[in-house]
């Protein structure tokens, strides 16, 4: 007989074993908020009822952690992140299909779109948390210290989990779809201490601190790979309307002939390949290294 949340908690956890770690936490969380709420609930409505025979009522209702992993499962493998890889199945011309397939791949593209983006983000966050970090220091010795404090981190938490969305929506990695559940009928200092000490605050911030060196190295890249991607392609096309040389050298320009035309455009071709490619693998790397920072707790 379950007889407290936290017993619970870890049965379930017991059977989502194997399971993503964004869709344990989620579960988790949804779990905790259902009980913890139903529970005072319970509590008010019958005062003098104890904690376990509480609990029965509710896990009657909402189902053992048995039931309720087995149900999560089911829901989970219906969802899947907006993004997925595209399988090239295998023909005789697999390097062809290998070369070209990236261009059929949404996530290649939606991981070029948040390479691009994330300079714009990285700025944003870096200076929410340097500035958050700085007045809560600074704001410490006086009586509104800690009440900024507490809801800067609360900040932290929102924002780790719209970048969670992005993530997921823009890589395909699945990443938390729920808040980390905070009991509010504990008192303002305990959720306080348990903001304050909590891995997922710190590497939420130690991430958007990150991710304005990440962000300028991603977006100075790329820029320049799509830059000569469509310099290459575009070129013969411009010169062909406009008198527009090529490459100039002290008073010497040198144009495009018609022969180095189709080699120009290949040399184009090959590098938006590589840049698509490029940008695929380096979202693969950055969803694990959100995961892996996000999810954390």
């Amino acid at each position: 007989m379950i007889t407290s949340i936290n017993q619970y908690l870890d049965e379930l956890k017991s059977n989502l074993n194997g399971c993503d770690p964004a869709t344990l936490r989620d579960a988790l969380s949804d779990a905790e908020e259902f009980l913890r709420n139903g529970l005072e609930t319970v509590r008010e409505s019958q005062p003098g009822i104890n904690e376990a025979d509480a609990l029965a009522e509710l896990i009657e209702d909402f189902g053992t952690p048995e039931e309720f992993a087995a149900d999560y499962r089911i829901i989970e493998a219906r969802v899947k992140p907006l993004q997925s890889p595209v399988k090239t199945p295998a023909a005789k011309n697999s390097l062809v299909n290998s070369m070209f397939e990236v261009f059929a791949d949404p996530t290649a593209w939606s991981s070029l779109l948040f390479m691009i983006v994330s300079l714009v983000t990285g700025i944003l966050y870096f200076t929410w948390a340097v500035t958050g970090l700085s007045l809560s220091a600074g704001l410490i010795v006086l009586i509104i210290g800690l009440p900024f404090m507490g809801l800067f981190f609360l900040s932290v938490r929102g924002i780790g989990l719209v970048e969670g969305r992005v993530v997921e929506a823009l890589l395909g990695v699945r990443m938390p779809r729920r808040p980390v559940f905070v009991d509010n009928t504990a008192g303002w200092w305990a959720r306080f201490k348990l903001l304050f000490t909590s891995r997922h605050t710190w590497f939420t911030m130690l991430y958007m601190i990150l991710m304005l060196p990440l962000g300028m190295i991603y977006f100075s890249l790329f820029i320049i790979l799509i830059a000569l991607s469509l310099s290459f392609v575009a070129a013969p096309f411009v010169q062909f309307f406009l008198p527009f040389p090529m490459l100039t050298i002290g008073y010497d320009q040198y144009y495009l002939t018609p022969v180095l035309a189709i080699p120009c455009i290949l040399i184009g071709f090959v590098f938006s390949i590589l840049t698509l490619k490029l940008a695929r693998r380096i979202g693969r790397w950055h969803g694990s290294l959100a995961k892996a920072m996000l999810v954390s707790e």
